[in-house]
């Protein structure tokens, strides 16, 4: 079992900059790949990013790709999604989310989807607005 709680969300305007830290309890986080996803009013839930369990590879949406950065720190149990160069339509509520099993093989395109996520946190609010 996991439990993820998400922080560092709030408003912020356009061209800012947050970051959002996601810590998760359990001796295992280091076995699991992360990803944080997003979802605005009337949305559906969406891909933002994702890193494996080596922290070798990240994956990024394209709407999001160069100007965010995810990483984790395995010895804090932590996972983080710097965002800069934040637009109003980042604006939702943004979730981490660890898969299952532990060292999992799923592919890049798997990761891209929330099936292999089995643990989720609450969520933190991004507002960005002038």
């Amino acid at each position: 079992q996991v439990q993820l709680v998400e922080s560092g969300g709030g408003l912020v305007q356009p061209g800012g900059s947050l970051r959002l830290s996601c810590a998760a309890s359990g001796r295992t986080f280091s076995s699991y790949n992360m990803g944080w996803f997003r979802q605005a009013p009337g949305k559906e839930r969406e891909f933002v990013a994702a890193i494996r369990w080596t922290g070798v590879n990240t994956y990024y949406a394209d709407s999001v790709k160069g100007r965010f950065t995810i990483s984790r720190d395995n010895a804090k149990n932590t996972v983080y999604l710097q965002m800069n160069s934040l637009k109003p339509e980042d604006t939702a509520v943004y979730y981490c989310a660890a898969d299952s099993p532990p060292y999992s093989a799923y592919s890049a395109y798997e990761l891209y989807s929330i099936d292999p996520y089995d643990y989720w946190g609450q969520g933190t609010q991004v507002t960005v607005s002038s």
